[in-house]
């Protein structure tokens, strides 16, 4: 049995901004089922949503700060949470990173580098709880400064520096180093400087002893110029201790047969009820029902990364095909004033939801024949996990998760097995518009498709399979 301390800036249900919750929310206690000692440590913040008692723990002194230990647990699970109680720092409405206009709270570097310091204090048992743990495994670049602070420690855990997105940074001018206090053999370019900027994600890229990401093709992509943001130099140097481990899914919450936001459940053995969800679907957006017509769907950010261009540069063309297209989402509000614009031109072919529900999530998914998901990157993604699920055929592009989860469809795909969606190469209108085209012969080919539907919906999505290989990377540290 390992002892883990799992340290991340929020955790679903606790807190959620992201996918990062997700999967701070779920692989602790993926990590719980396999009989792991784990403890997970996130800041005390006001908006933390905690449904089990909380009791004190102990006090620290650190940075001439008294710092209070909190007890509590995950809701639904047996994972002990510790936060870290300073109201100062944490104590703000909302949002754990942005005010309620959007911009960064002013205080960002001193708030977290305060957290992480509180991190290595745990860590290094110096609250005298009789508990050290064996392995930090940090995330992002909230908890970056962990590694390179324990790495000042004799006789220190081994530590695991998981990336979510390599967009995020945590950059702050130089001026913050001094009241921070850092220490003095941190501070040069080949520690946490970046081009004379403090940067928190290098403290977990330089000094902790293994990288990971969140799928195999983005811990590669992410070693290059186009992926690395400025990092790939120094992610191509640590490529020895650099792997990606795929994220898994809630298999609970995304089950087509036991879906309690579903009127029609169905599984491979029922596969003919999905189009029940269909019918729904199409009611549910005042489309005409037909359910021979192919139904697209969408559910996403509104923003270039998920490829929404591509989609729009797609639209008047596949439009005039005898298709029907749902979207949900929001984001750029010029894409959405043109999604919009075309939901107009076309009623009786696409409509839109400009939002997000959570039960119409679930529809979209069960209901649609194909799902859209052009992204320019995408370190993991679900809801291409999701639609395989669901029996309904993804569309993607061969990058970062998407090309680890999807098996293009392709004759010795279809013959062995594999297929179970759309692969295309290159981000351009071009190449989505031949996808979907690809997809619609695929779709008049009731045999195929179906041997697609079934290949995607017994594929192991789960958290267990991510925890054991989680669980092997921390044997071997």
């Amino acid at each position: 049995m390992k002892k883990i301390l799992f340290v991340t800036s929020e955790a679903h249900p606790l807190i959620k901004t992201g996918g990062l919750a997700d999967v701070c929310g779920s692989l602790p206690k993926a990590l719980a089922e396999l009989d792991q000692d784990i403890r997970l440590i996130i800041p005390n913040y006001q908006a933390l949503k905690s449904t089990e008692s909380v009791r004190f723990l102990f006090s620290l002194r650190v940075d001439n700060r008294n710092i209070n230990i909190l007890e509590t647990r995950l809701p639904d699970s047996q994972v002990v949470v510790w936060l870290v109680d300073y109201p100062t720092f944490y104590n703000y409405p909302g949002n754990p990173y942005v005010d309620e206009t959007g911009e960064p709270w002013a205080n960002n570097a001193e708030r977290f580098a305060l957290f992480c310091r509180v991190v290595v204090e745990v860590a290094m048992d110096r609250g005298y709880q009789d508990w050290k743990p064996d392995v930090v495994h940090c995330n992002d670049w909230q908890c970056g400064l962990v590694p390179a602070l324990l790495s000042l420690e004799q006789d220190r855990p081994a530590t695991l520096f998981t990336i979510h997105n390599m967009a995020y940074q945590g950059l702050f001018p130089v001026s913050e180093v001094a009241l921070l206090n850092l220490p003095g053999q941190l501070w040069h370019p080949e520690g946490l400087e970046f081009h004379s900027k403090l940067s928190f994600i290098k403290g977990g890229l330089v000094y902790s002893d293994y990288i990971t990401t969140v799928s195999p093709t983005y811990a590669t992509e992410i070693q290059t110029a186009e992926y690395g943001y400025g990092l790939e130099g120094l992610l191509e140097h640590r490529k020895e201790s650099l792997g990606g481990i795929i994220n898994g899914i809630d298999l609970d919450q995304w089950d087509p047969e036991t879906d309690a936001y579903l009127t029609h459940n169905f599984s491979i053995t029922t596969l003919d009820q999905k189009r029940l969800n269909k019918k729904e679907l199409q009611t549910r957006f005042s489309l005409p029902i037909n359910e021979n017509v192919p139904l697209f769907g969408l559910i996403g950010r509104l923003v270039e990364q998920k490829g929404i261009d591509l989609i729009l540069e797609c639209l008047p063309e596949m439009l005039s095909m005898s298709v029907q297209f749902v979207l949900l989402g929001s984001g750029d509000k010029d894409f959405e004033k043109l999604v919009q614009k075309l939901a107009q031109e076309y009623p009786d072919k696409m409509a839109i939801k400009i939002g997000y529900d959570e039960s119409l999530a679930h529809l979209i998914e069960a209901g649609s024949d194909i799902f859209l998901m052009p992204s320019r990157f995408e370190p993991c993604g679900l809801n291409q996990m999701y639609s395989q699920r669901y029996g309904t055929i993804p569309i993607v592009r061969k990058t970062g998760g998407l090309a680890d989860t999807v098996i293009d469809t392709l004759p010795d795909t279809l013959l062995n097995n594999t297929a179970s969606g759309i692969v295309f190469n290159e981000a351009s209108a071009s190449s989505l518009l031949e996808s979907i085209k690809r997809a619609l012969v695929l779709y008049s080919i009731p045999s195929s498709w179906k041997k697609m539907q079934i290949t995607g919906m017994k594929k192991d999505f789960s958290w267990q399979k991510s925890a054991e290989q989680y669980l092997a990377l921390y044997d071997s540290l």
